[in-house]
């Protein structure tokens, strides 16, 4: 399509806008197109000569919708579509720029199934822009995605078979509440029936799916991004505890929900949580934070911070 405003974009549009909301008002859909109520019936006049079975219905709870059986054309995208997808999907997934990448393949066939003048833009920004990998970054299988989903959507407990970071591997039923995507990770955010309590496994450390006959009712007021912002800071192997020379509100911001709980102490704040790698605690999160801290716990990562300690008084010794 040459433009969003094209008569025929707007036809299209007003399809995809009845199939989305039956029921939708003339001033409704006129608003939707970005045109009068008067050029919205047109269009819908335009729509019943080309075939297209629009009912209607009057009174106060009346509008417009597909009659049942309604065929539709096939799903065209304007141009500012095609390209937002497009860098979407580089984006998310740089390697979706290699054809032979499995992302990459279903991009190149949306691409060839757009109208020429549209795909080849999107064709040429897929050719051109490079996108930087996120190393930290893990994809999971998308048959193990899919399997987890399907649960989440049936309300089923699923049977998982989870390898730990360092190897580990073990069974656990959970009830699967949901999956997020943060930063480029996929979690499962999930109560263990092994663990009885709330946990968040990385979905690309499942090794298998396994729906069983039991079902399950998720948390009332479930907010599962927050719910695993939270539980990324606890229930790991190594303890920690530290505590901070400056007021809450001032420290709170540099706090990440996945290094534990942070709690007033007196004059100052103190950060309670967990971590399964107390080296990157150390360095990563705890070396940003600009106020002066105190590890009291655990013992991993004291020992952390007193390696990145030496290391820093080394790169400051005078040379011989």
């Amino acid at each position: 399509m040459p433009n969003d405003s094209s008569p025929t974009a707007r036809a299209l549009r007003a399809i995809e806008i009845l199939r989305n909301r039956p029921g939708v008002t003339a001033d409704e859909l006129a608003a939707s197109l970005g045109v009068t109520e008067r050029a919205a019936r047109r269009y819908v006049g335009i729509l019943r000569e080309a075939g297209v079975p629009v009912e209607s219905t009057r009174g106060r709870h009346g509008g417009y919708r597909l009659g049942r059986g309604t065929r539709l054309p096939p799903v065209v995208f304007t141009e500012h579509e095609a390209l937002g997808l497009v860098m979407a999907v580089l984006d998310g997934q740089p390697a979706a720029a290699d054809v032979d990448d499995l992302v990459g393949s279903a991009l190149g066939k949306v691409i060839r199934a757009l109208p020429e003048s549209v795909g080849r833009q999107a064709a040429a920004l897929r050719e051109h822009a490079s996108a930087a990998p996120d190393r930290y970054s893990a994809r999971p299988d998308p048959s193990t995605t899919s399997a987890l989903v399907a649960a989440i959507a049936a309300r089923r407990r699923v049977l998982v078979t989870y390898r730990s970071e360092s190897g580990n591997e073990w069974e656990a039923e959970v009830d699967p509440w949901a999956v997020v995507v943060r930063y480029g990770r996929w979690y499962l955010l999930c109560h263990s029936h092994r663990a009885d309590a709330i946990r968040t496994y990385r979905v690309d450390r499942v090794r298998a799916v396994q729906q069983t006959a039991h079902g399950f009712d998720p948390p009332d007021g479930l907010d599962p991004v927050a719910a695993v912002e939270e539980n990324l800071g606890t229930g790991w192997e190594f303890p920690t505890h530290v505590v901070f020379d400056a007021p809450l509100a001032e420290v709170a911001p540099w706090i990440r929900p996945p290094m534990g709980r942070l709690e007033p102490s007196g004059d100052g704040c103190v950060l309670v949580g967990s971590t399964s790698n107390p080296a990157m605690y150390a360095q990563e999160w705890l070396a940003s934070v600009p106020f002066a801290f105190r590890v009291d716990g655990g013992q991993e990562l004291r020992a952390a911070v007193a390696t990145l300690a030496a290391r820093f008084a080394a790169a400051l010794a005078d040379q011989p």
